[in-house]
């Protein structure tokens, strides 16, 4: 009886469940929610190098008449204001180096003014150029002379003020100790957006070449490639989950158009290819590299590696993506926005504010620009910050020197140029020397038709390089030529000399030298050649010999910078310049094409 009770009930329920009633709910499994996806952490890299002191931007006037401006750091605050509202507490600012040398504004106050911009804007580190030691003790002379000036003592200055710091990992003291005045190992570490990333800075092997010797006595510079690696490796040790590099080494590349075809990159004169060859892959993530003044974006492997022309007119941004669980970068969603014109207007129809591509446009209308969607224009606070520093420098620029420029002689760092030549013939002139050699990386601007004001001058010749004369034989002039061609260090312009050349820069670039018109050196004869101190310092490779010469065989012209020279040569000329003729320097072509030719 009990059984068929059971079996009734049985019944009734499987009834019940056929007809859609009530179902027991104790041994239900309520289904569990998706797990949520996690996006990976967006930083944004964003790259400058080789400011040379341009707080202020480059201003010009097309045939036209209409005033163009381009760069400058109030302009560049705002595409930085930009890219921190896209990625709030993303954003991570460094620049390759070279930050103070070459404008009137910086160099009044020995880069102080470009810290100060630095600081406003929020740097989060600089890699140490070669010319951060330029300026030498702090005060006007561009080297101690006293036992008390430090030979540092502009740039300690200057890192003591900067809210950031100031990175090279090879830059050493001659035991091979990091320089205590740096306050770090060249390496540093931040945090952004829980990701920690850690910094590493490289200088330029050639760093005691292009600024005063003199002033970098006390330091070595040690391998790039293997101060790089062991930083990596440091870093990564202290948990840097992202690394990135900031170079003051760099190359070239000049078609931006596919960043991952580097098959067009010159890999002459650039050091940053053998740190990307040397570096093991997943070491670095990201590279910023300077000093060559070439455009660069494109990835090695998996790096990216950014790079500008310099001077404040553009800048890169490389955005990584870091996965969220095993704490690396993403390289396939990797991207590059390589050389960015920093405008406020650009040309309607070339979206450009470059004057040297707008001086032979027809009719050119400028427009706003606009950056992520957005307009850009000029930064109160910097602008701020940089006026007492403008007021100043538009006094000494628009001080008039007494000399008329009859006409416009552009700067030309890989051929003969005819300012080259007016600036050498202006030294030879003024130290009653046979000869004269003037470095092609010592002129720095173009020489503009017009009455010369001292601003001009100064932003042609930003250097403060007094006058040498070096007693020379035959044989020791052909070595000096010979170095001075052969350190890819640009055509030195001569006077006094014509010299032939290969067409090819390379160790045997030079192939000879005479008198004007052909005449050969005398054997046994000594030729007295005007020369930039820096040149007699060891400067540009020619130490060699420069530094072999009998104190008696030198002659140093203090008091008298290449600018006073250059002014003073102007009134002897019925206070007129004109460009004088090519012809000094002769090319002899190869069969072969130049190992750096564009492809």
């Amino acid at each position: 009886m009990r059984t068929f009770r059971l079996t009734a009930l049985a019944l009734a329920a499987l009834i019940s469940a056929c007809r859609g009633g009530p179902q027991p709910v104790a041994d239900a499994v309520t289904p569990s929610a998706p797990p949520a996806v996690v996006e990976p952490v967006r930083l944004t890299l964003v790259g400058t190098n080789d400011f040379h002191g341009w707080v202020m931007p480059h201003r010009a006037t097309l045939p036209d008449g209409q005033k163009v401006e381009q760069g400058g750091a109030a302009l560049f605050a705002s595409y930085v204001a930009r890219l921190r509202e896209d990625n709030p507490g993303g954003v991570l600012l460094v620049d390759g180096g070279d930050l103070f040398q070459g404008t009137l504004a910086s160099n009044l106050g020995e880069g102080a003014i470009v810290v100060d911009v630095y600081n406003l804007l929020g740097y989060t580190a600089v890699a140490i150029g070669n010319h951060e030691f330029d300026y030498g003790p702090v005060g006007p002379g561009p080297m101690a002379t006293r036992p008390d000036e430090d030979p540092l003592g502009a740039l300690k200055a200057r890192v003591a003020q900067a809210k950031f710091p100031f990175l090279s990992t090879n830059v050493r003291e001659k035991d091979g100790s990091h320089p205590a005045w740096l306050g770090n190992d060249g390496t540093t570490v931040v945090t952004v957006k829980g990701v920690k990333v850690g910094l590493l800075g490289l200088s330029t092997l050639q760093t005691p070449d292009t600024t005063n010797p003199a002033n970098v006595v006390s330091l070595k510079f040690e391998s790039l490639a293997q101060s790089a690696l062991e930083a990596t490796r440091t870093l990564r040790e202290q948990g840097a989950e992202v690394v990135i590099a900031v170079a003051h080494a760099g190359g070239k590349c000049t078609d931006l158009s596919n960043p991952r075809d580097n098959s067009g990159c010159s890999r002459e004169d650039g050091e940053i290819y053998a740190v990307l060859d040397a570096l093991p892959p997943g070491s670095v993530d990201a590279v910023v590299a300077g000093h060559t003044h070439q455009t660069m974006g494109h990835f090695f492997g998996d790096v990216p590696v950014i790079e500008t022309t310099g001077m404040a007119r553009s800048f890169g941004v490389v955005e990584l993506y870091v996965d969220p669980v095993k704490r690396r970068v993403l390289p396939e969603r990797t991207r590059i926005q390589a050389a960015i014109p920093v405008c406020g207007a650009v040309d309607a129809t070339l979206n450009t504010c470059d004057p040297l591509r707008l001086r032979g446009a027809k009719d050119v209308r400028m427009v706003p620009a606009t950056f992520l969607g957005a307009p850009v224009t000029p930064d109160a606070r910097v602008e701020a910050l940089v006026a007492p520093a403008e007021v100043l420098v538009e006094v000494e620029q628009r001080r008039p020197v007494g000399v008329e420029i009859q006409a416009r002689m552009p700067q030309v760092y890989d051929a003969e140029s005819a300012l080259g030549n007016l600036i050498a013939d202006a030294m030879r002139k003024e130290a009653r020397s046979d000869a004269a050699v003037m470095n092609a990386g010592g002129i720095r601007a173009d020489l503009p038709a017009g009455p010369l004001t001292f601003g001009k001058l100064y932003e042609v010749l930003p250097f403060d390089n007094s006058l040498a004369v070096l007693d020379l034989s035959a044989d020791e002039l052909r070595r000096f030529l010979s170095l001075a061609y052969g350190g890819r260090m640009g055509v030195f312009a001569v006077s006094g000399l014509e010299v032939t050349l290969a067409a090819c820069a390379g160790p045997e670039r030079f192939k000879g030298v005479t008198l004007p018109g052909g005449a050969p050196l005398k054997a046994k004869g000594t030729y007295r050649v005007a020369v930039p101190d820096f040149l007699l310092r060891g400067g540009d490779g020619v130490g060699p010999l420069t530094s072999t010469l009998p104190r008696e065989r030198i002659s140093l012209l203090q008091g008298r910078d290449l600018r006073e020279v250059l002014v003073a040569h102007g009134r002897t000329q019925k206070n007129t310049l004109k460009p004088p003729a090519l012809g000094r320097v002769h090319m002899v072509q190869s069969d072969a094409p130049c190992a750096d030719a564009k492809p």
